[in-house]
């Protein structure tokens, strides 16, 4: 029998690849080096432990369930909308039971189980993180327009419209108007 700390070892490796995919959807609003799927991610899983703080729900919960949001695009890359209309959206669900076969079996079922909660949007958990990686694009929208990207403002209305919890909302309308440099001002 293997050694489940093979499983672990291969399937990080296999994370590992998230550092180097970037997030596609921004080349076509002229950023030439986005930031990458990994850092996408640790700023949608800090979001989801904020946002769940403020909404009384459970912010290791939600940063866990945002840890895994995205991490079936080592196998798709980073689809962004204009492929929608050639490509059905993978199951991510599905590319993450194949994933995780070589996990041991706890924590297999715990990611798959993150997958699956994050996906069914169903407990406040997962609407928090779901909503962290609306923010975060809008964040990251705002944070582009103010180096020169004049082409972000389709980015900021679809993360506004699709915002589910009075907390994300709130933070998505101070972060229109506050400067991405506003922290360093204090």
């Amino acid at each position: 029998m293997t050694d489940p700390a093979d499983g672990i070892a291969e399937f990080s490796y296999e994370l590992g690849v998230l550092k180097r995919i970037r997030r596609a959807g921004w080349w076509h609003a002229g950023v030439r080096d986005p930031e990458s799927v990994a850092e996408h991610t640790m700023r949608v899983s800090q979001l989801a432990a904020l946002l769940a703080t403020e909404e009384n729900a459970v912010p290791e919960r939600a940063a866990y369930l945002a840890l895994w949001h995205d991490s079936q695009e080592t196998r798709t890359g980073d689809l962004p909308h204009t492929a929608r209309p050639y490509v059905d959206k993978p199951d991510p669900r599905h590319i993450t039971e194949d994933q995780t076969t070589p996990l041991p079996d706890g924590a297999r079922a715990s990611v798959r189980e993150a997958v699956a909660e994050y996906e069914g949007a169903a407990t406040p958990e997962a609407r928090c993180a779901r909503d962290a990686d609306k923010l975060e694009m809008l964040l990251q929208a705002v944070e582009y327009r103010d180096v020169g990207v004049a082409r972000v403002q389709e980015w900021i209305d679809s993360a506004l419209k699709g915002l589910t919890t009075d907390t994300a909302r709130r933070v998505a309308d101070a972060a229109v108007r506050i400067s991405p440099l506003a922290w360093r001002q204090r």
